[in-house]
């Protein structure tokens, strides 16, 4: 499991995480973005190499990578204030907000997991699978559910935008209050990611002629339908103590799905709609 974790979050550091700051459609990004090899490739490294020191000090420079990314968020929300513009508290203000801070809480769960000690009461195991949890369901899914947010300007798509970055800080609360808060968390975040599912297919999907983007399109809103019911199986397993998938099947298949299916399709068919021209010739 430990391999095929580490395979999945290289895939957010390395891929999802440069190509939704890309798609943020937030020129102050662009920096950071160009940077950001520099802090995800010592972090993608610290991953495979014994705990100890050297691990740590390489995934302490993902964290100060992560840490400056994050500071563009209150940096950008008063900005806005100051500007009145977008306004600034719109939802999908506050799912790019929300996916630009959740990459710290990933970095400080691998500084500690790659350091060898517990953190806040955690165990290693938990501190490693929280590292591509946030990576995905924070980074990729706020950022994917406030661009579908853009797109479908309706109530459906409010609801997605401002769900999916409640259902992730519930979760997060969740992990220090008790697992029927973490429930709490699951149920709202699966409700956003099936809205955004469900908007992706219908608003953003039917309306493009390309089929390589519809596919890309229909394969995040199919994988989001699965995973997400594998997710609120586990964690209604761990507040009731009903039968759930264990650690490693949830690793297996909704780690797995999230990050290839979901997070992976999302990124590549988002810059497909957004830079139509990349690809036009090739398709006719």
């Amino acid at each position: 499991m430990s391999v095929l974790i580490d395979l999945i979050v290289m895939l957010g550091m390395l891929v999802v995480v440069p190509a939704g700051l890309r798609l943020a459609g937030a020129p102050e990004l662009d920096r950071m973005r160009r940077l950001w090899p520099l802090f995800a490739v010592p972090g993608a490294v610290a991953l495979w190499l014994p705990r100890g020191l050297p691990a740590t000090a390489l995934a302490a420079c993902y964290a100060l990578g992560a840490v400056l990314l994050a500071l563009h968020a209150p940096l950008r929300l008063l900005r806005n204030l100051a500007a009145s513009r977008i306004p600034a508290v719109a939802p999908a203000e506050i799912a790019l907000l929300t996916a630009l801070v959740t990459p710290p809480v990933a970095a400080t769960a691998l500084v500690a997991e790659r350091s060898g000690h517990p953190l806040f009461g955690f165990g290693l195991g938990i501190l490693a699978l929280t590292v591509p949890h946030f990576h995905f369901a924070g980074f990729a899914a706020a950022l994917v559910a406030g661009l579908v947010s853009r797109v479908a300007d309706s109530t459906a798509g409010r609801f997605a935008a401002l769900s999916v970055p409640l259902g992730t800080l519930l979760v997060l609360i969740g992990y220090f209050i008790g697992d029927w808060a973490e429930l709490a968390g699951a149920v709202v975040l699966t409700a956003g990611m099936w809205t955004v599912a469900l908007l992706t297919w219908r608003s953003v999907r039917g309306g493009q002629q390309d089929r390589i983007t519809r596919l890309l399109l229909a394969t995040s809103s199919a994988v989001l339908a699965v995973t997400m019911v594998l997710a609120l199986s586990w964690a209604l397993g761990e507040a009731t103590g009903l039968p759930h998938p264990t650690l490693t099947w949830m690793a297996a298949t909704h780690g797995l799905g999230n990050a290839l299916g979901f997070a992976l399709c999302s990124v590549l068919a988002w810059h497909r709609l957004q830079n139509p021209t990349d690809h036009e010739g090739r398709t006719v």
